[in-house]
């Protein structure tokens, strides 16, 4: 996976971190590492790396919330089974989603959707959508009715 083109520092920062959370779901490499040797690797912006920094920090923060919802949200798909791109698709998605204030949710649904175009297989848009939309949509239903 590489971030490389137009994309902005955010975007590109995402894909760092998918790529963290990836290598150390497959080869378990630390992706503190995977992260350093990206920026070392690929001319890329201090503001994309620590993006992707931030990301990686926060989906091993709330890795067990994060997994608790997939599960709950995609129960014929056991998280562990589920394709090591969706699922670390999914993991940043939910903690843009519901652990920062500062990302609109329908930016870190789309941008899960692009990810998972670009690096994902055929299907994984279609089932990250479905995913993250039902996580919406039991969020809306917390909030008070005004």
């Amino acid at each position: 996976m590489s971030p490389r083109g137009t994309a902005s520092p955010r975007r590109r920062g995402r894909a760092i971190a998918l790529q963290a959370l990836y290598e150390a779901d497959t080869a378990h490499h630390s992706p503190e590492k995977t992260v350093e040797r990206a920026s070392q690797q690929g001319r890329l912006p201090s503001s994309a790396v620590s993006f992707g920094q931030e990301l990686v920090e926060g989906v091993r923060k709330h890795r067990e919330e994060i997994d608790a919802l997939i599960r709950r949200h995609a129960p014929a798909w056991p998280v562990e089974q589920l394709p090591a791109i969706d699922r670390n698709i999914l993991r940043i998605a939910l903690l843009e989603m519901l652990f920062s204030e500062k990302m609109p949710r329908k930016v870190a649904i789309n941008e899960a959707i692009e990810l998972a175009k670009t690096f994902g297989g055929e299907t994984s848009s279609k089932f990250v959508n479905g995913v993250l939309g039902s996580v919406a949509a039991e969020e809306d239903q917390k909030k008070p009715q005004v």
